[in-house]
């Protein structure tokens, strides 16, 4: 077992993700890397352990460490964490009995603290922000998609419609609904996968149904009005906001990014041919420069105001999420989505603050557990 000299306010961390038959262990090794090596250059313990492995009644656990000079993971003996970030890259890992019990088992433990221990759904995520005054205005009108009628009454009061999976990710089954008038076939569905795009048309909401019902099959979906954002050589474009709270355990912007919708798609997502682009650039492009740093500030407030929103609504201690929102050409900041296991962010700056806030706050977790 390492010998890691522990004092009291320095945490103990565990990076909690899923095993692996062929790899021993899931999740985005190089976010790992970035993790355990900002660990070593700030002197805190950080390893990998797996949900199979983190056994809480002994002193010790199975966990893994990244070797540089070998360039690979070596799997060691760790001491027990008392700050434990959940990474589980998957709902259906997350969601397996066995993993919910251990989730539990830590949120339970009088020494350990985990933070974000569960994905988030997207209508609790709705409706825990229209339970405010303060963050309802943020969100577009949204229904469950429980059928025929519930398309029927939304496309009648908002011509603009999207269709997304309550549990999607990276906008993998996105659909987008509109009805332009004056066509033969006024309704247009379309359906995007990553290499292609697809535009049903037809004047009859029954046969778009049909094809919306063979897309979703089994899978929960919301039905949401679509809101028309700013966009750029007609590429609509959004903002990733990565808030994560510090060392005081205050909720912070960390920072902000734009994500643009490739040629001809509905989602900015970058796997769905989405790019990475400056987000005061954009803004500064359709609004001018004199009004973009007062639209950037009311982007943080409005963040701030979701994340605190959000873990109010979800009853349980969180450090981080990415917020997706929108702006209108009104101005207007529209929200559509939250992460609670955000992507690494592309953009250096963000990057190397975001991992520094992940030691801070946990550093802050300790102190706090010390104190109390």
């Amino acid at each position: 077992m390492i010998g890691w000299p522990q004092e009291e306010s320095i945490p103990i961390i565990a990076i909690l993700t899923s095993p692996d038959k062929y790899k021993r262990f899931q999740g985005n090794r190089r976010n790992f890397r970035d993790i355990v090596k900002t660990g070593k250059d700030l002197g805190i313990p950080v390893y990998v352990v797996t949900t199979r492995d983190l056994k809480l009644s002994g002193s010790k656990v199975l966990g893994y460490t990244f070797i540089p000079e070998k360039k690979l993971w070596e799997e060691q003996w760790f001491p027990l964490p008392n700050v434990i970030y959940n990474r589980i890259p998957q709902r259906k890992n997350e969601e397996k009995p066995a993993v919910l019990r251990k989730i539990e088992a830590c949120l339970a433990h009088p020494d350990i603290h985990l933070f974000n221990p569960f994905f988030f759904n997207k209508w609790e995520l709705f409706a825990w922000l229209k339970k405010s005054p303060s963050t309802k205005s943020f969100v577009p009108a949204t229904k469950k998609l429980t059928g025929y009628k519930t398309l029927s009454g939304m496309i009648r009061n908002y011509p603009n419609l999207y269709l997304k999976p309550v549990s999607g990710k990276a906008g993998k089954g996105i659909m987008r609904l509109k009805y332009v008038e004056n066509e033969s076939n006024p309704l247009q569905l379309t359906i995007q996968s990553p290499h292609k795009v697809m535009v049903v048309k037809s004047s009859s909401l029954s046969v778009i149904w049909r094809r919306i019902s063979n897309e979703i099959g089994l899978t929960n979906y919301i039905v949401q009005e679509g809101i028309e954002l700013v966009s750029h050589n007609g590429r609509q474009f959004d903002l990733r906001v990565l808030v994560q709270k510090n060392g005081k355990g205050q909720w912070l912007v960390t920072g902000i990014g734009a994500r643009q919708a490739g040629y001809r798609r509905i989602t900015t997502h970058v796997p769905q041919g989405g790019s990475v682009e400056d987000p005061e650039e954009l803004l500064a492009l359709v609004f001018g420069r004199e009004i973009t740093p007062g639209m950037m500030n009311r982007v943080k407030s409005g963040a701030l105001l979701i994340a605190r929103q959000i873990e109010r609504g979800a009853g349980h201690m969180l450090g981080e999420m990415s917020l997706d929102l929108g702006v209108d050409m009104d101005g207007k900041i529209w929200f559509f989505e939250a992460n609670a296991k955000p992507m690494k962010f592309d953009e250096p700056h963000i990057r190397k603050k975001s991992l520094e806030r992940i030691f801070q706050y946990s550093q802050y977790l300790i102190k706090q557990s010390n104190n109390s």
